[in-house]
């Protein structure tokens, strides 16, 4: 087997005992470089940055490290491809057709993107193909059928004399993706579905710690046929790559996913701009359980909010409110889950959860458990420190009575799950609503009225009733307060990435 000659021999041996696909080891054999104008190129530094796979902790293979100078070339080959050329001239069913052939290539490559992501971030295989990869492919299938439907609208106007008047539709122009470590290939389809299917062009900055799922992405691009300039990635440090991107005089439209600290400079990057940006930031998601609930159904929800993708979930269930006369039960289940998942390697068969990203967030995490204890909560389960390489943290329950507590408020991101108990419905909706963010939250009822009162009293984007983070295709995902503004996924998302032009004509 031929892999990164810079790769670590604990990684090679994990490669070699799991067997990943011939053309995940044949990618990793690669040191890759860049994807700008329609091919890879190191571009204006020879500086590399190394890539830590998180089970081991030790180095995987290396990126470039992308100068701005990377970014103006990237954004003129983007701005050259909207202008002029192939892409500029394609009918809505050609743009249509590459985006459909483009989603049907994910789905043949799905196992070696699930093993490259797998290694890149550390989550487990079986989840990572079918949810990141596969639902990427159904987001880029479900947006490249609007690009056969965008249309304007003819109006009839009161302006003295005769005229006709109508509105056309256009691509916004060059748009500025940025995405996040947490779910590096998935959220990427979640900025460049929409804006392709706009007929828009786009400058990617994956995350510096997860580039290589998207760099084998761009392979697949040139075997759809996407003409060069279309699609661009630079890689490198959020704050050289990120800071050029936000605030280029050719980038018209910034969306972006990751923390609400980072969200703010990017806003006020595009403001300087006059650049619209939509801004998919933190979150604090409530879960509120009412003592009508199936406890069995709220710790399941659990497994896939707070602990699969070892709790780096912005929309994570991480505060659990539950009323008295279920607290012990809810508890009760959520210690049984947790303390069943099986922490392994994300290659491995048998994973339930894989390591956090890093060193440093693992750091975060423990200082989180550390501090939530200090300031009063109660240690159910987890929190201890596991042996061996690798950054792996158990899934953890605190138990909680105060709603300030800093466990309870911040944003921990990590397999964390905070409980605190609640008297009446009205209580809990005050406690739901006690946090700066508004992402997501669900509500935990048989009680059709009351899951209704709820779900219009919560200030959340997303409420769920008795589930938690479900997503699809067709339904709109964005925060209300700190968590952000605009959306994705839905074909509200499409507005996000053209502009109206009124027409006039005088007869």
């Amino acid at each position: 087997m031929s892999v990164s000659v810079n790769m670590d021999s604990a990684i090679r041996k994990m490669i070699d005992d799991y067997g990943v696909t011939a053309a995940c080891s044949e990618f990793l054999a690669q040191e890759p470089g860049q994807f700008i104008n329609g091919r890879f190129t190191q571009g204006h530094s020879s500086e590399r940055i190394d890539v830590i796979e998180p089970s081991t902790g030790r180095l995987l293979t290396s990126i470039a490290s992308g100068t701005r100078a990377d970014v103006d070339d990237a954004v003129a080959a983007a701005h050259s491809a909207l202008h002029s050329g192939p892409w500029a001239e394609m009918k809505p069913n050609d743009r249509q057709g590459l985006l459909l052939r483009l989603a049907d290539l994910i789905e043949k490559h799905a196992r070696t993107i699930g093993e490259i992501e797998t290694l890149d971030n550390g989550k487990a295989l079986g989840p990572c193909i079918d949810m990141d990869v596969l639902g990427g492919a159904d987001l880029l299938r479900y947006m490249a059928g609007f690009a056969t439907k965008i249309h304007g609208q003819s109006r009839q106007v009161s302006a003295p004399g005769e005229h006709v008047a109508w509105t056309i539709k256009e691509p916004i122009g060059v748009v500025g993706a940025i995405v996040p470590w947490n779910w590096p290939f998935n959220m990427a389809m979640w900025k460049l579905s929409a804006p392709l299917a706009a007929g828009c062009t786009i400058v990617l900055k994956p995350a510096q710690q997860t580039t290589l799922s998207m760099l084998y992405f761009a392979r697949l691009c040139e075997e759809a046929g996407m003409p060069p300039g279309v699609f661009n990635i630079v890689t490198g440090k959020g704050s050289t790559i990120g800071n050029a991107l936000t605030a280029h005089p050719d980038v018209s439209k910034i969306s972006f996913t990751g923390s609400t600290p980072v969200g703010r400079q990017v806003g006020g990057a595009s403001g300087e701009n006059l650049s619209p940006v939509t801004l998919e930031l933190g979150g604090k998601s409530p879960m509120v359980v009412f003592d009508d609930a199936d406890p069995e159904a709220v710790a399941a929800a659990h497994r896939w909010s707070v602990f699969f993708n070892a709790g780096q979930v912005c929309s994570a269930g991480s505060r659990l409110y539950v009323q008295r006369g279920l607290y012990e039960r809810v508890l009760e289940e959520t210690v049984k889950l947790a303390e069943s998942m099986k922490l392994a390697p994300g290659l491995d068969p048998e994973c339930d959860m894989g390591p956090v990203i890093s060193s440093s967030q693992y750091n975060s995490i423990r200082g989180y458990i550390e501090q939530g204890v200090a300031e009063g909560a109660k240690l159910v389960c987890g929190g201890y420190e596991v042996d061996g390489d690798g950054f792996f943290i158990p899934p953890t329950v605190l138990a909680v009575e105060d709603n300030r507590a800093t466990v309870m408020q911040e944003e921990i991101f990590g397999p964390v799950q905070v409980v605190m108990p609640f008297d009446d419905e009205e209580e809990a909706i005050r406690l739901a609503n006690d946090n700066i963010y508004g992402l997501a939250a669900s509500v935990w009822t048989q009680d059709i009225s009351r899951a209704m009162r709820c779900v219009n009293a919560i200030e959340a984007g997303t409420v769920w009733v008795n589930a938690h983070d479900l997503v699809d295709s067709a339904i709109p995902f964005g925060g209300f307060k700190q968590s952000g503004f605009g959306k994705d996924m839905g074909p509200e998302q499409l507005d996000h990435f053209l502009r109206t032009k009124a027409v006039w004509i005088h007869i």
